[in-house]
Order: C-alpha cells, then sequence, then structure tokens
C-alpha cells in the first residue's frame, strides 16, 4: 500500500472508531463498514488480562463488523488470561475485564501485537477496558 493509502485508511479507522464510541449516523455508518469491506485484511492480536476479582472478560474475537462488533464473554476467567484472535480490516481490537466489586478489583488489560503493547490499561476500575485503533495500514 502506498503512503497516501495508507493514510486515508489509518485516519477512516481513527474515524470508524470514534463513530462506535458514539452515536453513529446510518450514512456514517455505512461509510464505515464499506471502508472495512475494502481493507479486508486479516491480523492476530493477543488479548491479557491480570489482576484479581475479575469476574467476566468480553473480547472482540472477528464477528460483526468494525462499527458493530459482536463481543464474546468469558465467564469466571482464570487469571492472567491470555487469548489470541484474528480480526480484520479496521476492526478495534477490544478487551474489557468486568469486575461486580470494581473497589477490590487491581485490573491490567493489554492488546498485545506483533510482540508490540498497542494499548494498556490498569488501575482498580479499568471501566473502559482496552481499546485499541486497528493496526491494519500503520
Amino acid at each position: 500500500m502506498n503512503r497516501r493509502i495508507r493514510t486515508a485508511v489509518c485516519t477512516l479507522a481513527a474515524a470508524g472508531l470514534a463513530l462506535t464510541l458514539g452515536a453513529c449516523s446510518e450514512a456514517e455508518e455505512k461509510a464505515v463498514d464499506a471502508v472495512d469491506k475494502a481493507v479486508n485484511e486479516k491480523y492476530e492480536v493477543t488479548y491479557e488480562v491480570s489482576g484479581k476479582n475479575v469476574d467476566e472478560i468480553e473480547f472482540s474475537a472477528g464477528e460483526g463488523s468494525a462499527t458493530k462488533p459482536k463481543l464474546e464473554k468469558e465467564a469466571d476467567p482464570k487469571l492472567p488470561w491470555k487469548k489470541t484472535v484474528t480480526l480484520r480490516g479496521i476492526m478495534p481490537p477490544t478487551v474489557v475485564p468486568i469486575s461486580m466489586d470494581p473497589t477490590g478489583a487491581d485490573l491490567t488489560c493489554k492488546v498485545v501485537y506483533k510482540g508490540k503493547v498497542i494499548k494498556e490499561a490498569s488501575g482498580e476500575n479499568v471501566i473502559a477496558g482496552c481499546i485499541a485503533i486497528s493496526p491494519i495500514g500503520k
């Protein structure tokens, strides 16, 4: 991919992520879906969660679309927890540890791509988890 296309894809990926976090109009959703289908390259990420008092972990495993990823759940995970998944296009890698006792939880989540941490969050109350921008086109 040449530099101009990469820059456009990165910009659209960032816009797509922003759109998934806020309210999307139908036209914006269709535009992001069109880009997602055009950039259909697959990539692998590893999610890591460590800490204590994690009741459930939600994560994107590649189903759905960039604007509406289908999250899978793992209940009562044994920590430290690690899962490698294959995503595609501009789908944002997402892992969210959930604790019913956030004051007693000491959590860290990471998204790792090709051995490099591309997103990390930690603390007693990791509310949003780790949502990264797709590394495709970077």
